[in-house]
């Protein structure tokens, strides 16, 4: 048996990306893009997190996240601002026209999971998104020594 899991994930988030970007489109939403809507995501899941906790959240680099931030504080979404604790470290914000996207992003996300998961029953969805959370935790252990000791169930 040929094993392709690693070409068929990078296929669908291809994939995944353009359809994203197409219900961004027909759903006239123009304020961010879908790169830019996962990290708006984790900012709305807890604001006031550094570039590196942002990092480690999204899986990018920080030194692409750096590009990203910067569009994005351009547009508006998000500020950066002082540490209270620490000068040196930069935490992120959301601004009110970022939470004001929220909607819009849950919509097209809920869309999305719609059309990736059409035809699946329940106990399918839950099968699936289990082996992805195990593939993930491998692929982490792999590139993070700090990973090693975790265990898949």
């Amino acid at each position: 048996m040929e094993m392709q899991g690693g070409n068929r994930i990078s296929q669908i988030k291809h994939a995944c990306d353009r359809i994203f970007e197409r219900i961004l489109s027909a759903r006239n939403v123009d304020a961010f893009n879908g790169a830019q809507g996962r990290l708006l995501y984790v900012l709305w899941q807890e604001e006031y997190i550094s570039l590196r906790e942002l990092a480690q959240r999204t899986g990018l680099a920080a030194t692409t996240l750096t590009g990203m931030v910067d569009r994005m504080e351009a547009a508006g979404l998000v500020r950066r601002l002082a540490d209270r604790s620490d000068r040196r470290r930069t935490r992120l914000s959301l601004t009110e026209k970022a939470r004001t996207l929220r909607p819009d992003y849950e919509a097209v996300s809920g869309e999305m999971a719609d059309i990736f998961y059409a035809g699946f029953t329940g106990e399918e969805i839950a099968q699936c998104e289990a082996m992805l959370e195990r593939i993930l935790c491998n692929l982490k252990r792999h590139e993070n020594p700090q990973y090693a000791d975790e265990r898949t169930e």
